[in-house]
């Protein structure tokens, strides 16, 4: 899909740009020196200059040898085997939000079992049942931990 040195050259590019972007924020807020010592930004500017210095050593390098074949990143296989793991996880964050914490866990832990893990189905909600419960009763009953509630704890009065 991409070779290491197009995504070595992108990501080096972006660390120079954060880098950019902290060293003038800890210079706006003061990287010198007063009567008290080190103003606040000293020591985070100085380390945003080493890694300017360090992104900008990582570009020079592939640049420099440009020419030469560049193997592959991530071909289409690894990829799709990434989303498959990063698209439920992103799901499962957003869901939280409204379904709260244990009713998204369990969507997660039985999607997983199925889809990825092709775990037949029964077997997958009852393993994310007890999965859920374990962990409600952990966090919620023993510990007393607030955690993401959603629609299905209210309705149960937590």
């Amino acid at each position: 899909m991409v070779s290491s040195r197009v995504v070595d050259v992108v990501v080096s590019l972006l660390l120079l740009a954060f880098a950019g972007l902290l060293a003038f924020d800890n210079w706006r807020t003061g990287m010198g020196w007063d009567s008290t010592g080190p103003q606040a930004g000293y020591f985070p500017f100085y380390l945003s200059i080493i890694l300017g210095a360090a992104a900008i050593y990582g570009l020079a390098r592939e640049l420099i040898d440009w020419k030469k074949a560049g193997e592959t990143f991530v071909t289409a296989e690894q990829f799709r085997r990434v989303l498959q793991v990063f698209v439920p996880t992103l799901a499962f964050c957003l869901l939280t939000q409204w379904l709260g914490l244990y009713a998204a866990s369990f969507l997660l832990v039985a999607g997983f079992m199925i889809w990825v893990g092709r775990i037949a189905p029964w077997k997958s909600v009852v393993t994310a049942l007890i999965f859920v419960a374990v962990m409600f009763v952990t966090f919620d009953v023993a510990f007393d931990v607030i955690m993401p509630k959603g629609p299905l704890e209210a309705l149960f009065g937590r």
